[in-house]
């Protein structure tokens, strides 16, 4: 598999020792192996709880510092810079202005995110990202850049890039070679303008006509064409060295509301679950996915009173646990209406936190990253998160990168022509 090099990695991130480590990284917390002894436990208690979060536990010791540098490094960070890493945030504007500088600076965020509005055309988005990397140019550890880039009506590359299809229409073919292929357009889409990171692909099943947020994003209504497509593109993606992240975990394909403007409530049971929306999940960490996006659904016959990404029962006993997933965990956008408007975004990062997520991705607003830092601070500080369960998931991020070889050397402004060139050769193939 072919992976993103560059010969002048920063030495600074851990220096090679951290690339020489990478293996046993993953057999230990990343989900290159299916075969683990066994999925660690995840503490369940609320953060309204007086209790104290019991220590993770897992079959496979913890790697000693003498043995690993990604644990020797961990073991040197404060612990502002290891929640700091557990961040991914977006910005204002189309410019990094001084709260962005400090979030990436001070606060030495994991990753950021782009959306539409920060991206006007090609030379100031890649003026964005690399400005954002030199901010970073004082953390040894390089970000995560990321973008949600799946083709179709969700696609945040400038006019300057070709058009991808939807998912939609790349199932109505049903061949797995070419969304292995629109994988691999989209990441180069993504890497030409510098980022490492994309949130794809969707693998939530079509299944409710009434949708609002799904529909021409999923491959279609069918667990097995979606499974197939959405882990061909899922390669694709991972082979041109750009982190795949599949999405939304348990399934957003049944839902009637539109999570990014309230919560939405899915009455199925763990057997009809099992049945359909999993599947393609399951197929995703069969096959050893990086990373899983979890939805914020309330689930009540699962979890009554925590949606999936908040739940200890979803993420920790469900993913973690029975699925046996050891990647990393990311959380839909915690300042999306279903958070924003019947949770306490403090809580709730405290709640995900414990229920076994690693990065918590904060898509608006410097004051809300700092309640979350606070919180989450505050939080470790008084027992009720172990600060153990905060290096679980700093190892898993480390790992990550590290197996990716990020770094955050600035991009040129890239020549288009080959890449849209084979954009259109591939549409072709596909809208004929």
């Amino acid at each position: 598999m072919t992976r993103l090099t560059r010969n002048n990695l920063q030495p600074k991130f851990s220096g090679r020792l951290l690339l020489a480590s990478t293996m046993l990284s993953m057999l230990l917390l990343t989900s290159c192996s299916n075969s683990s002894n066994s999925a660690q436990s995840v503490a369940t208690n609320s953060p309204t709880s007086e209790s104290t979060t019991p220590p993770v536990t897992s079959a496979t010791p913890a790697p000693s510092t003498e043995s690993d540098p990604i644990a020797l490094q961990i073991s040197n960070m404060s612990l502002e810079e290891k929640i700091g890493q557990m961040l991914l945030v977006g910005i204002d504007g189309t410019v990094l202005d001084d709260q962005a500088k400090r979030m990436i600076a001070e606060d030495k965020v994991g990753g950021i995110i782009l959306y539409k509005n920060n991206i006007q055309d090609l030379k100031g988005m890649v003026s964005l990202v690399n400005s954002m990397k030199e901010s970073n140019s004082d953390n040894p550890i390089p970000l995560f850049m990321s973008v949600d880039q799946e083709g179709g009506k969700v696609s945040r590359m400038p006019k300057e890039y070709a058009s991808i299809p939807s998912n939609a229409k790349v199932g109505t073919r049903n061949d797995a070679d070419a969304a292995e292929m629109m994988g691999k357009l989209l990441a180069r889409e993504v890497i030409s303008a510098g980022f490492n990171m994309n949130f794809a692909p969707v693998l939530d099943i079509n299944s409710n006509p009434n949708n609002p947020v799904i529909g021409a994003r999923s491959f279609g209504n069918s667990a097995e064409l979606v499974s197939t497509l959405g882990i061909a593109e899922m390669k694709g993606i991972e082979s041109e060295g750009v982190v795949p992240v599949v999405k939304h975990f348990p399934g957003h394909g049944d839902t009637s509301v539109d999570s990014h403007l309230d919560l939405p409530i899915v009455n199925k049971t763990a057997e009809e679950l099992a049945k359909l929306e999993w599947l393609p999940f399951q197929a995703a960490i069969k096959e050893g996915t990086d990373a899983v996006m979890v939805a914020h659904i309330l689930f009540p016959k699962l979890d009554p009173d925590k949606p999936a990404s908040l739940s200890s029962k979803i993420i920790g006993e469900l993913l973690r646990e029975e699925m046996n997933y050891q990647g990393l965990v990311i959380t839909d956008d915690l300042t999306m209406g279903a958070i924003m408007k019947n949770y306490d975004l403090a809580n709730a990062a405290v709640d995900t936190v414990i229920a076994g997520s690693d990065i918590l991705l904060i898509a608006h607003g410097y004051d809300n990253e700092q309640r979350v830092i606070d919180s989450l601070l505050d939080n470790v500080k008084k027992g009720k998160i172990q600060e153990s369960r905060i290096d679980e998931s700093v190892y898993r991020i480390l790992a990550l990168k590290a197996k990716y070889n990020l770094s955050d050397e600035p991009v040129p402004v890239p020549d288009l022509t080959e890449l849209n060139k084979d954009i259109k050769a591939w549409r072709l193939t596909i809208e004929k």
